[in-house]
């Protein structure tokens, strides 16, 4: 089965915490700070692989985390950074964050490694925050966290070609019959669920990808039948092939056929419209075919788009229909979804560094940065509380505490640590 989506948790290491560390050497009671510095974070990187084809092994392991930095040690031995997590994706894989359904990355070139998620900076050792005034400081900084997040892969064919049209008008025998592709065949509609790919050789050296892409009807750019599902697959095409069914064997005009298909792309993606558009009048073989084609014919030409009557029964004019194709493929450039660049990288911003908020008698200060910084502190240090004292102030906690209405004595928490508020 093509699988062509998968929901992954992406968690870059944390950075390693910094030490509190004195020097101790004979002869000498009292050395200064040697508290070495936490390794970084391992990162989370993404490479796209030709020979992975389909996100399948994504529905089986759900987590990729990276390792965290090792600890700073004593002698100002700073901690080893961790090694960062490849992670290897077909071409063409697009990561989104689950969230806001912002791009992350847009992976397109065989083995060029994207980061996704950054690990964190190791924590500085106590060797950094001494002074002329603070000589022995007892504390010292953690490790940033690593970027983490719900991540939806999604992966869009990287087909050249693509076949498009009503549900049941031959796409699938058309593959069948110019490549090796062997996709099930039957009478009745929605056959093809999922795109089928298959190599299509004109000559020797030179050939192109082309996918039958799932049936569409009216309805589709707003998800109705396989919707979504079939438009997503047409975006990478460099060209399109638009099946018609020339016998209107199912009662359906040619001519309006044409124009639901294209309304459905147009309203999807405009750029889906704009691309380079051949019709394969097919099912030549029925009776009234020729009837028809003569009046389809002149009213597509008029309006630039050039036919080739063939019949995916028995081949006829497919020989002609594909070579066509390849020496226009030969003038078209490779598709990018998104801008004019080789990858769409998000990165995540940076959040606030702290909410403040009150829950009946208590006042809660929450955050990554808080977090990270009475994580750090000694609180049974003289000179280490200054200094968290000072930097909560600095930041604004205090006045963020005063502007929602803390007097004097009111309970503030800040995660493990509770205190009574004093001015």
């Amino acid at each position: 089965m093509f699988i062509d989506s998968a929901k992954i948790y992406i968690k870059a290491g944390d950075g390693g915490n910094g030490a509190v560390s004195f020097h101790r050497e004979k002869y000498v009671a009292k050395g200064g700070p040697d508290g070495g510095d936490g390794g970084r974070g391992g990162d989370v990187i993404f490479v796209a692989d030709e020979g992975v084809r389909t996100l399948q092994d994504f529905r089986y392991k759900r987590k990729y985390k990276a390792e965290p930095g090792k600890n700073g040690g004593s002698s100002n031995k700073s901690g080893k950074s961790a090694e960062d997590l490849v992670v290897k994706v077909p071409v063409g894989t697009i990561i989104r964050e689950e969230t806001t359904g912002r791009i992350i990355a847009d992976i397109i070139i065989h083995g060029k490694p994207v980061v996704v998620a950054k690990g964190g900076k190791g924590g500085a050792g106590n060797q950094h925050f001494a002074t002329s005034t603070r000589q022995v400081p007892n504390f010292a900084k953690s490790g940033e966290p690593g970027e983490e997040y719900y991540a939806v892969l999604e992966l869009k064919i990287l087909a050249d070609v693509g076949l498009i049209g009503f549900p049941n008008v031959g796409k699938s025998t058309i593959l069948s019959m110019v490549s090796a592709a062997q996709p099930k065949i039957a009478n009745y509609h929605f056959t093809t669920i999922e795109p089928n790919l298959g190599v299509v050789g004109v000559e020797e050296g030179k050939s192109f990808v082309l996918a039958d892409i799932p049936g569409l009807i009216e309805g589709a750019h707003e998800g109705t039948g396989l919707g979504h599902k079939f438009l997503k697959h047409v975006e990478r095409t460099r060209m399109l092939i638009h099946v018609i069914d020339i016998s209107a064997s199912e009662g359906r005009e040619p001519a309006e056929d044409f124009r639901v298909i294209n309304s459905e792309l147009k309203q999807y993606n405009p750029k889906l419209f704009e691309r380079m558009q051949v019709i394969a009048a097919n099912k030549m073989d029925v009776t009234g075919a020729d009837e028809k084609l003569g009046v389809f014919t002149k009213e597509m030409e008029s309006k630039g788009y050039k036919v080739f009557p063939v019949s995916a029964a028995t081949g006829e004019g497919l020989k002609e229909l594909i070579y066509f194709v390849s020496q226009k493929l030969d003038e078209i450039p490779d598709t990018i979804l998104y801008d004019d660049k080789e990858e769409v990288v998000y990165t995540v911003e940076e959040e606030e560094p702290f909410e403040v908020r009150k829950q009946e008698d208590v006042f809660l200060v929450e955050g990554n940065w808080v977090r990270k910084i009475v994580s750090s502190t000694n609180f049974g240090d003289h000179e280490s509380l200054q200094y968290f004292q000072r930097l909560i102030k600095r930041k604004g906690i205090v006045d963020a505490l005063e502007n929602l209405g803390i007097n004097e004595g009111d309970t503030v928490k800040i995660y493990d640590l509770e205190f009574e508020y004093k001015r």
